[in-house]
């Protein structure tokens, strides 16, 4: 007879009942424990740079130096018996006094174009203009500061406004100008010229102070081309107290 075998099932309630049903039974079960392990996390420090930015100079130009000219006042002494002084740079300006043969005094400025001086006593606060011919100059007339005509200050008439009618006309190289007459009543004449014209014309490519005392209502100069500034005058009435406010010419060019 053939007896069939049935497999031990594995099965914990199985094994636990025989355990029960059999104590004598010398088989220990050991219990399973499952190891579970912690991972303790490594820290790294990690160092953090930090940037400081550099400044940047920043190299601002140098101004170029200004250099200033260095004029002189120079001493000087009469070298005639008699000279007049005027208000302006030329005998065409209202006489202003005389200087004596012999005087010492000071050349305080100059006009280039009329050669001219500005004189002074020594010390003196009442300057005047003089030919620089009549002087025997005590240095190098170069040294002296050149005075800008427009800058020169002439007294001005209490009594008369500015002339009228100015104009000027050109015929090649010669500009003529004219202007209406200009009444000055008895005993207010100056005895001199009525009329003063302070004119800047060209003149071999430069331009030349000129100025011209007049007689008449009219006078004329000759203007030439070539010169980068443009010609121009202005007009004055002239009595003996002084100018009336001048009148600027209306310049006609040398292609009119």
């Amino acid at each position: 007879m053939v007896v069939a075998c049935k497999p031990f099932q594995n099965n914990p309630t199985e094994i636990s009942n025989t355990l029960l049903s059999n104590p004598t039974s010398t088989e220990t079960i050991s219990p399973t424990f499952t190891a579970s392990s912690t991972i303790t996390p490594t820290f790294t420090r990690t160092a953090t740079i930090t940037f400081t930015p550099t400044s940047t100079q920043t190299l601002s130009p140098t101004p170029s130096p200004t250099i200033t000219a260095t004029y002189s006042i120079l001493r000087g002494e009469v070298n005639v018996a008699h000279v007049s002084c005027f208000y302006g740079p030329h005998k065409s300006y209202l006489y202003k006094y005389g200087l004596v043969g012999g005087s010492n005094l000071e050349i305080i400025g100059r006009n280039i174009d009329t050669n001219y001086i500005e004189i002074r006593a020594i010390g003196g606060t009442n300057p005047c203009w003089m030919n620089s011919e009549w002087m025997n100059i005590k240095g190098s007339l170069e040294t002296i500061q050149p005075i800008n005509p427009e800058d020169v200050a002439l007294p001005q008439s209490p009594y008369y406004g500015p002339v009228s009618g100015v104009s000027a006309i050109r015929e090649g190289e010669t500009v003529t100008i004219s202007w209406n007459f200009l009444y000055i009543s008895p005993g207010k004449d100056s005895l001199q010229f009525p009329y003063l014209v302070e004119a800047w014309i060209c003149q071999d490519g430069k331009l030349i102070f000129s100025p011209t005392g007049s007689w008449t209502n009219t006078t004329s100069f000759t203007d030439q081309s070539g010169c980068e500034e443009k010609s121009h005058a202005r007009v004055y009435g002239v009595e003996k107290h002084g100018y009336t406010l001048p009148v600027e010419v209306p310049w006609p060019s040398i292609s009119e």
